[in-house]
């Protein structure tokens, strides 16, 4: 849609737009708004708004030639259109510009400027050399739901205590479901903030959420555990994605987060005679940051266990590394059971490969022992009772 007003205009892309309405919805308070020159130094500085914690400024750069001859020219008190996939997005009442230095920005968020880090390399292309600031009104906004499906759930069950996860579940494995049942444990109600990326991933929202809302249905207790969207914002990368993960799950009305011990944001680091770590910096934010156990498969356990508590080394350990898996799916291969779910491996592989045999009825009823009637199967069927032959044990 090409604009009919006479103001000036400013493209941004999906992502930018995710963190202008997570800010909007209230969702990173105490962050209220885009910030200037001298609010952006003074959070540098301090990492603090108004006393609680806020790891770097938030402001709006967006690359492009056009843009930062347009944001270079803007006045205070000045209206400016912002576009984002070709269509009128919100506008914005100019307070201050400013140069930035993408490369420094980049490091605010990430913790190096090393052009070969992939999200710096990423963050640096959609940065300009410009920045704006001032009151934005997003336009056909419609306010966050999840808050109140949160509360109205926490009611239902008279909750006391509410944990948060986040997580991609790209693809949803055995340790993911051993953290939501470890953190299930401990509180009333679980939220689980499942990623929805903008980029392309090879599994995409819709199909990790069905994968995860089977497993919630049919092996959880129901009524304790809620899967709440989230736009995977440039924001949320880096050795501060732990804090801005704190920060929102707080105004979710969340009291607890669980985050894995391998969490690359975990970052420990040594002070004042005492190991601590990135969480031990969170000041302000009233929510409590618990650490779950790294888990893997043992092959002398023989079951899924914590590296804290198994005492054989690494060479008897399988890690659930996600590329693997997919990698696996992607070739058509049945992840095996001590890593993925049967039930859920046989819905990715559906989904992943679709219509993949060419007559999946006749292998069907060639290679699988199958009732008397003739019945129609779908492909996740087929890889189900796949998976128990590939289970059986009297000729292994």
């Amino acid at each position: 849609m090409t604009s009919l007003r006479k103001n000036k205009t400013v493209y941004i892309d999906l992502e930018a737009a995710a963190a202008l309405e997570l800010v909007a919805d209230k969702l990173l308070y105490p962050l209220e708004s885009l910030m200037g020159k001298n609010e952006s130094e003074k959070v540098l500085s301090t990492n603090l708004i108004n006393g609680k914690t806020f790891p770097f400024p938030f402001i709006l750069a967006p690359s492009g030639t056009k843009n930062e001859e347009i944001i270079s020219s803007l006045e205070a008190g000045e209206e400016v259109t912002i576009l984002c996939e070709g269509e009128e997005y919100a506008s914005l009442v100019v307070d201050d510009t400013f140069k930035i230095d993408p490369k420094e920005r980049a490091k605010h968020i990430y913790g190096t400027s090393d052009a070969t880090h992939p999200g710096v390399m990423a963050t640096t292309k959609r940065l300009g050399h410009w920045a704006l600031s001032g009151v934005y009104k997003i336009y056909n906004h419609s306010p966050n739901k999840n808050i109140k499906i949160i509360q109205d759930a926490k009611k239902l069950i008279n909750a006391k205590h509410t944990t948060s996860i986040f997580m991609a579940a790209n693809p949803l494995h055995r340790a993911h479901e051993r953290v939501i049942r470890q953190a299930l444990d401990t509180t009333d109600l679980l939220v689980i903030f499942l990623l929805k990326p903008n980029d392309s991933v090879q599994l995409s929202y819709e199909i990790r959420k069905e994968a995860l809302e089977y497993f919630i249905n049919n092996f959880l207790p129901k009524n304790k555990v809620i899967i709440v969207p989230l736009e995977n914002s440039y924001i949320f990368a880096g050795f501060n994605e732990i804090i801005i993960d704190a920060i929102v799950a707080k105004n979710h009305g969340c009291d607890r987060i669980t985050i894995g011990s391998n969490h690359a944001g975990l970052g420990m680091y040594y002070d004042c005679n005492s190991n601590k770590s990135i969480a031990d910096k969170v000041v302000g934010i009233d929510i409590e940051i618990q650490i779950s156990s790294e888990y893997v498969y043992c092959d002398k356990c023989t079951t899924l266990v914590s590296k804290n508590t198994c005492p054989h080394g690494q060479h008897h350990q399988i890690s659930y590394h996600s590329d693997s898996m997919l990698e696996l799916l992607q070739l058509g291969i049945l992840p095996p059971a001590v890593l993925i779910r049967k039930e859920i491996s046989a819905f990715l592989l559906s989904k992943v490969l679709p219509k993949r045999f060419k007559n999946l009825e006749r292998l069907y009823y060639d290679i699988l022992p199958s009732g008397a009637l003739l019945e129609e199967h779908t492909e996740k069927d087929f890889y189900l009772e796949l998976m128990k032959l590939y289970q059986t044990s009297s000729l292994t």
